[in-house]
């Protein structure tokens, strides 16, 4: 597998990087994506519990993960999350080498991560905000399309389209996210330009994500057509079709004003999805490649597969 200046800021391997997915992104889970030659991820509030401390939660997961692998991993910090320094700081303090930023103004923190030696990966849905992401010192950017899980962006442009349109705006580093789950995704991302690739739902599919069973299992038996975009008046969120989802589409379709429908969503409803398994009352996030993922293996496995399939596609092509 080509090394890329992604291997080089971070020091792995291979250029993938597992997702900073909310509520499951675990110690365990970044552990053995980066012991698989990948990057890591946490998510501060990784299986905590509504009332936890988060600050004291991130440092938890940080030394479980430093106790799992000698490999470099990352944090994921939304920068709209409440007490959001506060968490940095435990970064800083545990001497984390590299983050992935997102929901929020790059300017805010970047400048202060990299006074700490940590290096800056941040998340954009369109060129103004790689290029605005870049001016404020970001090592590279993940363009995000449209196509993958949770929040997304509301011109909703497709990983297609952006990363070329990005990798031709930028001299950092692009790497590509959203609709990418194996070797012919991460080949793709490539010759769009990018220099990487960031997966997230073929990660909470295997055996080392805390997510519950029945997210996973909801996940394997999506088909094409089993995830969708709702919440468009509060910010796109795509997650696989359920009867909690499906309510929100029918709220839409009738016209419900956005203070409508954030008092229906309310708060952790992706808590209960995701980590309670509850399918009914809770959103379980995906990406429209669900109906790719037809099994639970191990996050090495993943990676493994990814590496191993390249030469084959590329072969294909000839």
């Amino acid at each position: 597998m080509k090394k890329t200046r992604v291997c080089d800021l971070l020091g792995i391997e291979y250029p993938i990087i597992q997702g900073g997915m909310t509520w499951i992104a675990n110690a365990e889970l970044a552990a053995a994506v980066s012991s698989a030659g990948g990057f890591g991820i946490i998510s501060p509030n990784a299986g905590m519990t509504e009332r936890a401390d988060i600050a004291e939660n991130l440092r938890s997961q940080i030394r479980k993960a430093k106790s799992l692998t000698d490999k470099p991993f990352g944090v994921n910090f939304p920068l709209q999350t409440p007490g959001c320094k506060e968490l940095i700081d435990v970064a800083i303090e545990e001497k984390v080498p590299a983050v992935t930023t997102s929901a929020g103004n790059p300017a805010t923190y970047t400048a202060y991560l990299k006074e700490a030696g940590i290096k800056v990966l941040h998340v954009v849905a369109s060129v103004r905000h790689a290029t605005g992401a870049e001016a404020r010192g970001v090592d590279a950017v993940i363009a995000e399309g449209y196509e993958a899980g949770g929040h997304n962006g509301f011109d909703e442009l497709t990983t297609f389209t952006l990363v070329p349109q990005v990798v031709d705006a930028v001299k950092i580093p692009v790497v590509a996210a959203g609709g990418i789950a194996d070797s012919r995704g991460y080949i793709a991302a490539l010759a769009l330009g990018a220099e990487g690739v960031q997966i997230g739902t073929r990660f909470v599919a295997t055996r080392e994500c805390i997510a519950h069973q029945k997210a996973k299992e909801a996940i394997i038996n999506a088909l094409d057509t089993g995830t969708v975009i709702s919440g468009r008046k509060l910010g796109p969120t795509r997650g696989v079709k359920n009867e909690f989802v499906n309510k929100i589409l029918e709220m839409e379709s009738r016209g419900a004003t956005a203070e409508e429908l954030l008092a229906f969503i309310g708060a952790g409803r992706a808590r209960q999805g995701k980590l309670e398994g509850d399918l009914v009352n809770g959103e379980v996030y995906a990406g429209s490649i669900a109906g790719m993922i037809k099994e639970i293996v191990s996050a090495g496995e993943v990676v493994r597969s990814i590496v191993e399939g390249t030469e084959a596609v590329i072969a294909r092509l000839k």
